[in-house]
């Protein structure tokens, strides 16, 4: 008997250790133990890779963990943006991606496998890809009224380079179209380089880019811009305005890059990503890394990042309604 009850006194003492020791184990004060992972739904080289590799070296330095980069490219970023939303919510899966997985997808498709309000949690937007407007030398048009009174007066007329239905330059014109009073022609091209060797070869009028990706056009004369179509100018285009600056605030179009883990990823590991990616955003090394790849660092936190992002996906959603716009 005696015995037994010492056998029983263990066990309930090993039992209590244990029951003790969960709630330690279980603490979000104890993350980050190991290796983060960050996944990029783009191929390795872009711009997103660029940004994630930039921040994620200097995430890995401020937590005291590697930060290792995934990248999911494919099915417009929902490959990428969906095996986060299915992750695990212990802040050791995050996303980095551009606001077609945010914003721009929920809005346009019918049938999403993820919903980015529902199944993310926003930790931080940390930079702005401004798209410019640009037009061929060879056109007539040296400023953004002077183009807007050729469309108004031949509708349908003037034609402009997309990425494809639904891509932030056929959004960008649209917007631009239905501020303006105008009617534009989208022409589907494969990518930037197609696209701007079809405005320097007279193929199309205009052309709707990343600033990254004309501003060299521009500087070698081959390409004229009309407007930043972004909220702010570009750093590597200062002397441009903005369409809103030109009088039509209304055919903003902002692309941007953000952060996010899974729903339900506790509150305190939200915090501390945040804290950190606010920290590495002051970096000067790192601002100057982002805005010579045309773009603009900045750091919105997790509240503003959730309201960009339902006010854009209702906003693109409208659109997308009235202009007939649906990615397949």
């Amino acid at each position: 008997m005696t015995h037994l009850r010492t056998r029983r006194r263990l066990l309930l003492g090993a039992s209590s250790l244990w029951l003790a020791a969960m709630p330690a184990l279980a603490q979000p004060n104890a993350w980050p133990e190991r290796s983060i992972k960050l996944v990029v739904p783009f191929p390795p080289g872009g711009g997103t890779d660029i940004v994630a590799r930039g921040m994620g070296q200097a995430l890995a330095e401020r937590l005291g963990q590697p930060v290792v980069i995934d990248n999911r490219p494919g099915a417009s970023t929902i490959i990428g943006t969906d095996a986060v939303a299915k992750a695990a919510p212990d802040g050791y899966t995050l996303l980095l991606s551009g606001s077609t997985s945010y914003s721009v997808n929920p809005a346009l498709r019918a049938r999403l496998p993820y919903d980015p309000v529902r199944d993310l949690a926003p930790i931080a937007i940390v930079a702005r890809t401004p798209l410019v407007l640009v037009v061929g030398q060879g056109t007539p048009y040296r400023s953004l009224h002077e183009l807007i009174a050729a469309a108004k007066a031949k509708p349908k007329g003037l034609r402009y380079a997309t990425f494809g239905a639904g891509s932030g330059p056929h959004l960008a014109g649209e917007l631009l179209a239905l501020a303006a009073g105008i009617q534009l022609q989208d022409i589907p091209y494969k990518g930037s380089a197609q696209g701007a060797m079809a405005v320097i070869g007279g193929e199309i009028e205009i052309g709707i880019d990343t600033v990254a990706s004309v501003a060299p056009h521009v500087r070698s004369g081959k390409l004229r811009a009309l407007g930043i179509v972004g909220a702010t100018r570009a750093s590597l285009l200062p002397e441009v305005r903005t369409l809103a600056e030109q009088g039509l605030p209304e055919a903003t179009f902002d692309a941007w890059y953000g952060f996010a883990a899974p729903a339900r990823t506790p509150a305190p590991v939200i915090d501390r990503l945040a804290q950190a990616v606010g920290a590495t955003m002051t970096s000067p090394a790192l601002q100057a890394q982002l805005r010579a790849q045309g773009m603009e660092p900045v750091f919105i936190g997790a509240a503003a990042f959730r309201q960009q992002m339902e006010g854009e996906i209702a906003r693109y959603r409208a659109l997308a309604h009235r202009a007939g716009i649906a990615a397949e």
